[in-house]
């Protein structure tokens, strides 16, 4: 199959055109590090059909610009539109205009909402009539996961595909290309381009192709005519490159995860990584200090009663100092919780108790635990047969504190780890005190 061109060779750039925009694939066949997305395209292509589609994946991968090439396979008009700079009125009111075109000519619009999830759920739906009807195939793209940011109902009409970070070495060869292109890249210039800077460039842009052209171009600028770009002048033009981080979506979740599990793992190295990338990248202190609240009880719990009390304290600390100061406080926190032994029997020994108060039926409490407050509470048994356990020599009595219909019921039952080893010695001796107890009481009857 012949690839289409969408980028004539003679094509002309505004001056100030960004070298990111110059550097374009022109054709399926230059698209380079998706070679897997591209051969299914290039197949429905081959049938004379395009399907809708979402292209997901993260910034500077080539959803744009497959999509964009896409359309001048079919006889279609091409609308481009950004779901951060319009809303849904402006698109249904392209919709409609491709409504009216297919009805008057037959010919389909091919539409492309960069940023689709940025429409709520609600507006996505305003795709359903037209998609039904053919009037438009859609294509977006996304940066969120789609099961998380589409409608099912938008979800079932059209074929998603996963687009990657573009790998090191095709990195480095559309690095190479755009510095030996005299037409459209930076080949006029005859730079030369240190290996060591190429490789900071490839790790800083972490499979971004915009960022990575962006950095090689303002280092360029530096060096000027047959100059060298060396790693200084990409650490000039870098300065501080955040981490890939967003605050509201998936990677959001992504991140936290790796934290609260490289911390039950007892892995602190990987606590203090995961740590850095949410803080440097921007988390809000609070939410970290609120989860590492949740794993100090879920995962530590009673094996290490302090882990909790260091939380709070951690905790505490956020509120009153705040960023930048407070990250010490989280490194001590996550590095504590990693290096703590582990248990879940709080959390599972919880689990149980709550399954049973969700599934069964609400069991009155035992009369002998109601507190006789009345003489007519009296006369009902309210308090009968309590025992004050401090009134014991053992104390504890050999009374059941569960309703009836739970009774030998065993929610918590601790682990052999650290703190909690001695409360799984303290319940044998609850254990055996009781049995005295109880043994005393039927001699003494």
């Amino acid at each position: 199959m012949s690839d289409a061109t969408l980028f004539p060779e003679e094509t002309a750039f505004p001056p100030g055109t960004p070298l990111a925009e110059r550097m374009r694939p022109r054709s399926l066949d230059e698209v380079m590090g998706q070679e897997e997305v591209v051969a299914v395209l290039k197949g429905f292509l081959a049938r004379g059909e395009l399907p809708s589609l979402v292209f997901w994946g993260p910034p500077g991968c080539g959803k744009t610009t497959i999509a964009r090439l896409l359309s001048v396979h079919i006889n279609a008009q091409f609308v481009s539109f950004s779901a951060v700079l319009s809303g849904v009125k402006e698109a249904k009111a392209v919709m409609d205009e491709a409504k009216r075109l297919r009805q008057a000519t037959g010919r389909k619009t091919v539409l492309f909402v960069d940023e689709v999830h940025r429409f709520n759920k609600a507006q996505q739906d305003a795709f359903l009539p037209f998609l039904e009807t053919g009037d438009i195939v859609l294509v977006g793209a996304t940066t969120e996961n789609p099961s998380f940011e589409l409608n099912r109902a938008l979800l079932s009409r059209v074929k998603v595909y996963v687009l990657k970070p573009l790998p090191p070495e095709v990195m480095e060869a559309l690095l190479r290309k755009a510095l030996a292109d005299r037409e459209r890249g930076l080949g006029l210039m005859d730079l030369t381009l240190d290996e060591e800077a190429l490789a900071r460039i490839v790790s800083l842009a972490a499979g971004d192709a915009r960022v990575a052209y962006t950095l090689l171009e303002l280092a360029a600028e530096l060096a000027g005519p047959r100059g060298v770009v060396s790693p200084q002048l990409v650490a000039r033009v870098a300065q501080r490159r955040l981490a890939p981080y967003d605050k509201e979506g998936e990677e959001h979740y992504n991140l936290i995860s790796a934290l609260h599990k490289s911390i039950r793992n007892s892995d602190p190295d990987a606590a203090l990584y995961w740590l850095a990338r949410m803080l440097e990248g921007g988390a809000d202190p609070r939410f970290i200090a609120r989860r590492l609240l949740r794993v100090a009880s879920e995962d530590v719990g009673l094996a290490d009663p302090r882990a909790l009390e260091q939380a709070a304290a951690a905790a505490l600390a956020v509120e009153h100092v705040g960023l930048p100061e407070c990250d010490l406080a989280l490194a001590q926190l996550a590095v504590y919780l990693a290096l703590a032994p582990k248990s879940n029997a709080l959390y599972t020994g919880y689990g149980k108790a709550r399954e049973v108060v969700q599934q069964q039926e609400p069991y009155p409490v035992p009369l002998h635990l109601r507190n006789p407050v009345t003489s007519l509470m009296v006369s009902w048994g309210y308090g009968r047969g309590y025992v004050y356990a401090h009134d014991t020599e053992e104390k504890v009595a050999a009374m059941e504190c569960l309703p009836q219909e739970l009774t030998g019921t065993k929610f918590y039952q601790p682990t052999g780890e650290g703190f909690e080893q001695r409360i799984r010695t303290r319940l044998g001796e609850i254990a055996r005190r009781k049995a005295k107890y109880g043994a005393k009481k039927k001699d003494q009857s």
